[in-house]
């Protein structure tokens, strides 16, 4: 790498990343990404691992998942991106220009910095639910809830917090019925979150119950839940499983040098995307507990590379 160090270096490569590397590029930055490349998040987030997109604007017949990611790396390539496959190992942020250091060993810097690596969503650990992710079971009822395959049919939601009680109540607009499945005989939900899957004639929540198998075949048709107080197994026939037991931003990279939320989500100055450092800048999943969609993503995106250009210059 040349010793020279880069206007803009940005790490990460989901919607978030790529739509930051498009405005840079446009804007004569010259953008260095990393795009990552195995514990950084693989490249291009999350929707890599999603199958059709149906709620990105401008594609009324959906677009894979894949096929989007690939599109937005072109579309940031065409302007002058430049992008390295790699993971960051380490960053320095303590001064100007920032240092970071990859896997493969290589040393950048950089005068100005948008970290836009995305949040993992916490999954079960189970080989079923491997063999089965995308063919049945999601980490995302906003994104996959509406297809054709779970219409009408009998769903689950596994967890007990606020975003499950959301993706639950989501679900019941398709659904013919929606199981909640919580570890404990309480939901960690707020009183009105409580309240509303309580209420909500098209959910009934399942208490002490986890999933110990993911069973089907070429799609997901049941699951096998245990019984936390008695040990006592059972079957639950379902088309769907949305995991909602939350996400994690990643951020180990960083060291806690950035100022996190008590979820470890990148703290902005609100209505920005200015990190706690002066010159860092945060986009997409990294910083948003809250909504987590591509779209969102790729505005956040737009912003920071708006911001980021305005303080170089």
């Amino acid at each position: 790498m040349s010793s020279n160090p880069e206007r803009l270096l940005i790490i990460g490569s989901g919607p978030a990343g790529l739509t930051a590397a498009v405005y840079a590029a446009r804007a004569n930055l010259n953008p260095l990404l990393i795009e990552g490349f195995q514990s950084g998040g693989i490249p291009g987030g999350q929707l890599m691992i999603t199958g059709v997109v149906e709620n990105f604007p401008g594609f009324p017949a959906g677009i894979g998942g894949p096929e989007l990611m690939q599109a937005m790396r072109e579309q940031a390539e065409k302007f002058g991106t430049r992008l390295i496959t790699d993971d960051v190992a380490e960053a320095d942020l303590s001064r100007r220009p920032f240092a970071v250091s990859t896997a493969n060993g290589d040393k950048i810097t950089a005068e100005a910095l948008i970290v836009a690596t995305g949040a993992a969503a916490s999954r079960l650990p189970l080989d079923s639910e491997q063999k089965l992710w995308g063919r049945g079971v999601s980490a995302c009822a906003v994104c996959d809830g509406a297809l054709p395959v779970f219409r009408n049919k009998d769903l689950a939601v596994i967890g007990g917090g606020d975003t499950a009680v959301e993706e639950a109540v989501h679900l019941t607009q398709f659904a013919s019925k929606v199981y909640l499945i919580h570890r404990r005989n309480e939901l960690r939900a707020g009183p009105i979150m409580r309240e509303r899957a309580a209420s909500h004639l098209k959910i009934e929540i399942l208490w002490n119950k986890v999933v110990d198998e993911f069973l089907g075949e070429q799609r997901l048709s049941a699951l096998k839940l245990r019984d936390t107080v008695t040990g006592a197994l059972s079957e639950l026939t379902v088309a769907g499983a949305f995991e909602a037991i939350g996400h994690k931003p990643n951020v180990g990279f960083l060291n806690n040098q950035l100022k996190l939320d008590p979820q470890d989500y990148i703290i902005v100055t609100p209505g920005t995307s200015q990190t706690s450092i002066e010159g860092v800048f945060a986009a997409g999943d990294v910083c948003d507990p809250h909504y987590r969609q591509a779209i969102t993503a790729a505005a956040s995106g737009c912003k920071a590379a708006l911001e980021a250009q305005r303080w170089l210059q």
